[in-house]
């Protein structure tokens, strides 16, 4: 009877500390570009990276033949923050043999510190380099928590 108890007890705690971790989503779309990202972090401390996956379309068409849609994972996530409602997350695509040497950097700043919120906005920049042009645009992004 006891065994059972702890047994319950321990599923409890660890259904609650699943539910404490925290879930942003951002996206844009406008005249340049068109993503999704979603990542998950832990609530304690260190906010470890437990999840994270995106998509991205850039509709500049001389962009487009080589990062035009793009997939991001987890390895794709060079750089990440969150605390205190601020979220920073950058995504580096080094390509592949598809892009010709061109790489991809995608940076999300969003949030006010000291303001935790549901809904945020903030501002996004995407930089091209090493194709036959650089390329660089900034763009307004909205973000979520779950």
């Amino acid at each position: 009877m006891w065994r059972g108890m702890i047994v319950f007890a321990g599923l409890l705690g660890a259904a609650g500390a699943a539910h404490a971790d925290s879930r942003f989503f951002c996206s844009a779309d406008d005249k340049e570009a068109r993503f999704t990202l979603e990542s998950g972090f832990e609530s304690e401390a260190g906010h470890k990276l437990n999840h994270f996956r995106g998509a991205l379309v850039v509709k500049d068409p001389a962009q487009a033949t080589v990062f035009g849609k793009r997939v991001f994972e987890s390895q794709h996530l060079t750089n990440h923050w969150s605390r205190d409602g601020d979220l920073l997350l950058e995504v580096f695509d080094g390509g592949e043999d598809d892009t010709g040497g061109a790489t991809l950097d995608l940076v999300v700043v969003a949030g006010e510190r000291g303001k935790p919120a549901a809904n945020f906005s903030g501002t996004y920049s995407l930089t091209i380099e090493g194709g036959e042009k650089p390329y660089a645009v900034e763009g307004k992004v909205s973000c979520g928590k779950k």
